[in-house]
C-alpha cells in the first residue's frame, strides 16, 4: 500500500513540474511523399508580415503560429526540394533564401527580397486551424 502511495504522490509531483505544452494554433500538415519548405504570412499591427522556413517532411505536421489566430487569413506559401511552389497562391508577398521575417509586401525586389505568390486559408475566424498540404492532382 504504501508504495502505491508513493508512486501516486511521485506522479502527481511529476505533473505540477511538468511544463505545460503549448497549444498549435496554426498548424501545417504535409500529406505528400515530399519535403516542403514552408513559409507563412498574416496580418500583424495594420501590415502584411512573412516568416519562414519550416522544413515539413513527408507525412509530417509543424506547427507555424503558435498563439490563438487573430486574422481569418494565412497565408502559406510551399516549395519542393528544388525550390518549385506546390500550391497555387494568388497573394504576392516577400520572401527570402534564408531564414527570415519581413514585415511590408511591396517592392520585394527592390529591398533584395523575393515575390512569391502566397496561397489564401480561410479559417473562418476560428483560433485554431490545421491545413492539410496534399498531392497535386496529375
Amino acid at each position: 500500500m504504501l508504495n502505491l502511495a508513493c508512486a501516486a504522490a511521485s506522479a502527481a509531483f511529476l505533473t505540477v513540474l511538468s511544463p505545460v505544452q503549448a497549444h498549435a494554433e496554426f498548424t501545417v500538415c504535409n500529406q505528400t511523399l515530399d519535403v516542403v519548405n514552408l513559409a507563412v504570412g498574416q496580418q500583424s499591427d495594420g501590415s502584411f508580415q512573412t516568416e519562414g522556413w519550416w522544413t515539413v517532411g513527408a507525412n509530417q505536421c509543424v506547427n507555424v503560429i503558435r498563439e490563438e489566430l487573430a486574422n481569418r487569413y494565412i497565408y502559406i506559401y510551399a516549395t519542393d526540394v528544388f525550390g518549385n511552389a506546390v500550391l497555387d497562391g494568388s497573394t504576392d508577398m516577400c520572401v527570402e533564401r534564408r531564414r527570415f521575417v519581413i514585415r511590408g509586401t511591396d517592392d520585394c525586389w527592390v529591398r533584395g527580397e523575393v515575390a512569391a505568390r502566397f496561397y489564401e486559408v480561410d479559417t473562418l475566424q476560428q483560433a485554431r486551424w490545421t491545413f492539410f498540404l496534399t498531392a497535386r492532382a496529375p
